[in-house]
């Protein structure tokens, strides 16, 4: 009983002997509320079929191609092709007398020479 009464004295008695803290009101941004509502109340303009006219340069079928000209037209170029000699390298021609010169050449073997310190 007596806690019950403390309880209830201390409850009549708190206004005075509470400690208080002042709270205000969150502040607000001005330039924030104005921006966001302008952004609420902006309405795109309608978008026409003749905005882009002055934009943007009219789509126009590209030419087809020239087929390209044969450089070897004439029959005597084409038979002075098919008559050439085919070179190929690491083939000895018939007219060539060492054919295995070119091959020694291929690996070489330097003779070590052991040096005594």
């Amino acid at each position: 009983m007596l806690a019950q009464s403390i309880r209830i004295t201390s409850r009549a008695c708190a206004p005075i002997l509470r400690r208080r803290f002042g709270t205000s009101l969150p502040r607000r941004d001005i330039v924030q509320d104005l921006y966001l509502k302008e952004i609420k109340n902006y309405k795109a303009p309608p978008v026409k079929a003749t905005d882009s006219v002055g934009q943007v340069k009219p789509w126009v079928v590209p030419s087809a191609p020239a087929p390209p000209a044969a450089e070897a037209s004439a029959p005597t170029d084409l038979e002075d092709y098919e008559s050439q000699v085919v070179e190929v390298e690491g083939v000895a021609a018939a007219s060539e007398e060492e054919p295995q010169s070119d091959l020694d050449d291929w690996f070489v073997v330097e003779p070590i020479e052991d040096e005594h310190h």
